[in-house]
């Protein structure tokens, strides 16, 4: 069996196959959630959910980069469509919001990869930052 290395991105099948998501993606499903239950609950004031629930809830808020669903969903286009990004990476890149190439190649070295579109091309990468910026500054 070979040794997983995120930074080949040899992270196993399993992960390379399941969908990834970013803070701000979650963050997102757990509000809706918290809604249902405050819908269903006879007193919305005092809803009682668990500890974990909460504690989660409290972490993807306070480290989500994109507040708003609609940056969420292009952050989550542009880097798949336009960047051709796996899962693993895109969420990487979309939680860290890196802002230099060498951020960014730091900690998805990657995007440096042979046969890749960004393997000699810092400019290719500047503009997918540049392009994320954009989203988080308009969100």
């Amino acid at each position: 069996m070979e040794e997983e290395n995120a930074a080949e991105l040899k992270i196993g099948d399993e992960f390379l196959k399941a969908k990834c998501l970013m803070n701000c993606e979650v963050s997102l499903i757990l509000e809706h959630r918290l809604a249902q239950l405050q819908q269903m609950s006879d007193d919305p004031k005092n809803n009682q959910v668990s500890q974990v629930f909460d504690k989660s809830l409290q972490y993807v808020k306070r480290f989500s980069r994109y507040k708003n669903p609609d940056a969420v969903k292009q952050v989550r286009e542009t880097l798949s469509n336009n960047y051709q990004l796996t899962e693993f990476e895109l969420c990487v890149l979309g939680n860290l919001c890196t802002e230099t190439v060498d951020e960014a190649i730091a900690m998805v070295p990657t995007l440096k990869a042979k046969g890749r579109r960004m393997h000699d091309d810092d400019d290719a990468i500047q503009n997918m930052l540049s392009d994320l910026a954009l989203i988080k500054k308009f969100s």
